[in-house]
């Protein structure tokens, strides 16, 4: 028996309904959508992100009131914001501490879903929209870096722009077609601005939209990896599951709550967080005739970066290697001729690194290590979803893979040495190799039987 949804037919909500489907609306994505009811800590992250989502909107909105995108009045125009505009300081630093603290609450809420097997079906859509945001979410935080015209914004962005410039053949071509120009300049800052005020914004809501409503479709996933929608009672209602509204509006609230009180601390008493959220080169204006002596990312992409930095030509033998064994290990496992596109693939790529440059294998590197994990619902063979009931040793392996990707964070905030690019490098292979090895070691061990009904223990 399907679930009915009621609607106001008298008032003002009435005459909505007939012209708008407001209350149907209502009760089929919140007060009558029915979450399983084991609900943990790390099911708060989903809403705060959409919590942070809206608070960059409006203080972006405000900002771009009294912001100047012009290479001689932006650096001025964010001093005026902070010094004359009334409680400017609290609009920008509400938004600076907000990009950071989005990366805090998506990667957080990205654990847990590689935790609990969130994206295993019939959820692989509901995935491939939260990387679409996440990959989104990145090129949004670098094109916003560039506004307050600072060294390391400058710097940072003339670096990032001249790594498109390794592509072959259209590498150059395609890095002064990103810049506008030959050097970061007032076209740049303009285009940039454009993109992060308009063009971004408008694909990130257009995700998150995507990303609800696949989510409702098929339903939320829970820490037993169980589906809900499989037992039903005579009403159509899920048995081990509690409507949205107020359940989990009210549970998320209290979430929200400890998030505003650490948010605000941050605001009112650490805004720069030490140089990580606020690095001091950026207090100074852009200089192009000055290089700071050391260019780094902002925390959220130096995992990413730490990768980029440790590909050098030894590492690029290393994979070269790497690749040619794997290509080998395809062609012993091949069945047929249909089979070869692995081995063949494999000559090809081995080939193409021979004859081109440690920095645009570098580039593969980092871009690789963000599409990795778009493949996560077909690499995962494992026959449970949630990592309760999979064999101890895929727990280590977890987190063996979470250490390696924080290690690679930590080491691109530090300048490199001999030390910190041999480390890089093995946890950059730890990272690939997690991804690689899914369909293999996903497979092994004892499995624990999960439970017909999702466990639940109340508060």
């Amino acid at each position: 028996m399907a679930i009915e949804h009621e609607v106001e037919t008298t008032g003002l909500v009435g005459w909505i309904d007939r012209r708008f489907p407001m209350t149907s609306t209502w009760k089929k994505h919140v007060s009558e959508y029915y979450a399983p009811k084991n609900f943990n800590f790390w099911y708060f992250f989903g809403s705060l992100a959409l919590l942070v989502l809206v608070n960059q909107i409006v203080t972006g909105i405000f900002l771009t009131m009294n912001y100047k995108p012009d290479a001689t009045l932006a650096f001025s125009s964010v001093e005026y914001i902070m010094r004359e505009v009334p409680w400017g300081w609290l609009i920008r630093y509400m938004h600076s501490t907000g990009a950071s603290m989005f990366f805090v609450v998506v990667y957080l809420h990205m654990f847990r879903g590689l935790m609990y097997g969130s994206y295993r079906k019939p959820r692989e859509l509901v995935w491939v929209f939260g990387c679409a945001i996440f990959l989104c979410l990145m090129a949004e935080a670098f094109f916003g870096y560039l506004l307050p015209w600072g060294q390391m914004s400058f710097w940072g962005a003339q670096v990032i722009v001249n790594l498109f410039s390794a592509i072959p053949f259209i590498g150059p071509d395609l890095s002064l077609w990103i810049r506008g120009d030959y050097v970061v300049s007032d076209v740049t800052l303009n285009r940039f601005f454009a993109f992060h005020v308009i063009a971004i914004p408008l694909v990130l809501i257009g995700l998150v939209v995507a990303h609800l409503v696949a989510l409702h479709e098929v339903g939320s996933n829970n820490p037993d990896g169980i589906e809900i929608k499989a037992k039903k009672g005579p009403d159509g209602i899920p048995l081990d599951g509690i409507p949205f509204h107020p359940y989990y509006s009210v549970h998320d609230f209290m979430g929200v709550t400890v998030f505003l009180f650490i948010f605000a601390a941050i605001i009112f008493f650490a805004p720069e967080m030490g140089g990580y959220f606020l690095e001091a080169n950026n207090f100074i204006p852009a200089n192009p005739l000055q290089t700071p002596q050391e260019i780094a990312p902002v925390w959220y992409f130096t995992a990413f970066y730490a990768m980029l930095r440790a590909t050098t030509d030894p590492f690029k033998i290393v994979l070269m290697i790497i690749v040619a064994l794997l290509g080998l290990f395809a062609l012993v496992r091949a069945r047929g001729k249909w089979k070869l596109g692995l081995p063949v693939l494999a000559v090809l790529v081995v080939l193409a690194m021979a004859f081109t440059e440690s920095k645009f294998w570098g580039v593969v590197v980092m871009g690789g290590a963000v599409i990795s994990l778009f493949f996560l619902p077909w690499l995962d063979r494992s026959p449970v979803k949630s990592i309760r009931y999979r064999p101890f040793f895929h727990k280590v392996f977890y987190g063996i893979f979470v250490l390696a990707f924080l290690t690679l964070g930590f080491l691109g905030t530090k300048p490199p040495s001999p030390a910190s690019t041999l480390i890089a490098q093995i946890c950059a292979l730890i990272y690939f190799a997690f991804f690689l090895g899914m369909p293999v070691w996903t497979r092994l061990g004892t499995f624990k039987q999960p439970p017909e009904r999702v466990r639940f223990k109340p508060h």
